[in-house]
């Protein structure tokens, strides 16, 4: 008898970098390929407060005050991926923290460099999704649906 998998939530954003380098299609698309569904998405600009909110666990480090400089400098696309392993599978994709650290095949190992600009945040666990999704998604912007096709991603192989 197998057990019952529980679908994940997680908060990606595309930070300024990507928004401005035009990549947002790009990394969209190295999500839909592995099987993780968007549930909601949107285009904002980050109120400094909202990036404090964001970014708090941060506040006090040496790197703090340009995150948040970072952050509201321009748009970003926040959306919430859902999936078996969400958060795991959605941080291995985007990669080591510094693009010039990330292996080739992940996001900022194919498009970045950069120690400051690196593209793209992931929630880190399911305690951080629920909270950070929360800051941008009231329940009733997030969708329940199953697409097409979904059974042959995440069907697990019982033997």
């Amino acid at each position: 008898m197998s057990e019952e998998r529980k679908m994940e939530r997680t908060l990606i954003i595309l930070k300024p970098d990507a928004i401005q380098r035009r990549l947002v299609g790009r990394i969209v698309q190295r999500f839909e390929d592995k099987g993780l569904v968007i549930v909601g998405m949107k285009l904002v600009q980050m109120s400094r407060e909202l990036a404090e909110r964001q970014y708090a666990p941060h506040k006090g480090k040496p790197f703090y005050p340009g995150l948040i400089d970072y952050i509201t400098s321009g748009p970003v696309v926040v959306m919430v991926l859902q999936g078996e392993r969400c958060i795991e599978i959605a941080r291995t994709l985007m990669g080591k923290t510094f693009g010039y650290e990330a292996q080739p095949g992940t996001i900022r190992g194919d498009f970045g460099v950069s120690q400051t600009y690196n593209l793209v945040h992931g929630s880190d666990s399911p305690e951080t999704a629920d909270m950070e999704v929360a800051l941008y998604f009231t329940r009733e912007e997030l969708l329940d649906y199953t697409p097409a096709g979904s059974e042959w991603v995440f069907k697990a192989v019982e033997g």
